[in-house]
């Protein structure tokens, strides 16, 4: 049985892509995945499968979002380990200073690399720091200035499209969740 973590792009944003928690556990669970769990509204799925070939997974549960939910967004597939070394692998004291700074992970939609998108991450200087990561971009914005944040930008860019945004806190609770599923 191996553990996935499914990060929904879009999901019950600004009023599109509406989709409950409960509805969405229903759909993946009657596919046959187990240990289904979701996290806050925004479309954090832990799953476990048997199916090995991740690309495989991906078109499977793409496949179920469009049949139930209409739903067309990219969806970043990844697998336990590589959660654990998004965490690992952080910048030293990433995270650290929350009353200080905004912490968000950009996970990159697979084949998509962070060699290959870092250069269309847009930063400001002294308000954004970016950093590459395993399978991820590492963004840090000023409390202070996020008006001046360069990361309101990123949706008009290509690069957009194939990835998917959650907050450092965020990406510790779903860690978590996996961890304690994958026993």
């Amino acid at each position: 049985m191996h553990t996935y973590i499914a990060l929904l792009r879009g999901i019950n944003v600004g009023g599109n892509n509406i989709i409950k928690m409960a509805d969405l556990r229903d759909c993946l669970q009657s596919k046959g995945y187990r240990n289904v769990q979701t996290y806050i509204q925004s479309g954090n799925v832990v799953l476990q499968s048997d199916e090995e070939n991740r690309d495989l997974l991906l078109d499977e549960l793409q496949s179920a979002l469009r049949s139930r939910f209409d739903y067309h967004n990219p969806v970043v597939l990844l697998r336990f380990n590589e959660l654990e070394h998004v965490i690992k692998d952080a910048p030293d004291g990433y995270g650290d200073d929350d009353e200080i700074y905004k912490y968000d992970v950009l996970y990159l939609k697979h084949p998509l690399t962070a060699p290959e998108a870092i250069d269309d991450i847009p930063v400001r200087e002294d308000v954004d720091l970016a950093w590459e990561g395993p399978g991820v971009i590492y963004y840090r914005r000023s409390s202070d200035h996020l008006s001046k944040s360069m990361l309101n930008k990123l949706p008009s860019r290509p690069v957009y499209q194939q990835m998917t945004i959650r907050n450092w806190r965020t990406t510790n609770k779903i860690f978590e969740i996996a961890k304690e599923s994958s026993g």
